[in-house]
């Protein structure tokens, strides 16, 4: 999906109130970041009863870090990472996307 160094652009920063609480930083729609490490995770928090309901790519940002996941503690533990669907790469983001990274941009930058 995404190769290690590669640039991405965050198209997608909505997340549910009961996964945000994990987290210590989380990306920023129209940001640019740059990908650490690629490879699987869980997608779609269903309850604190039922945990985790799918697979899906994550990412890991050389910008961002996180605590481990709380739900890989007793296995192989891992950091918490973003579902990779949330970026896009940053040589193919839509003139729409664009001109939305453009509005968020200050100024004089």
């Amino acid at each position: 999906m995404f190769d290690p160094g590669e640039k991405v652009v965050c198209v997608d920063d909505k997340f549910h109130p009961e996964i945000a609480y994990l987290f210590t930083a989380l990306p920023v729609k129209g940001t640019t970041y740059t990908i650490r490490e690629c490879e699987m995770g869980r997608n779609q928090w269903v309850s604190a009863q039922k945990g985790w309901d799918s697979v899906d790519m994550k990412v890991l940002l050389v910008e961002l870090s996180n605590p481990l996941d709380p739900s890989t503690l007793k296995g192989c533990p891992s950091e918490l990472g973003f579902a990779a669907r949330r970026f896009a790469p940053l040589e193919t983001i839509s003139h729409t996307e664009k001109a939305e990274v453009r509005e968020l941009i200050p100024a004089g930058r």
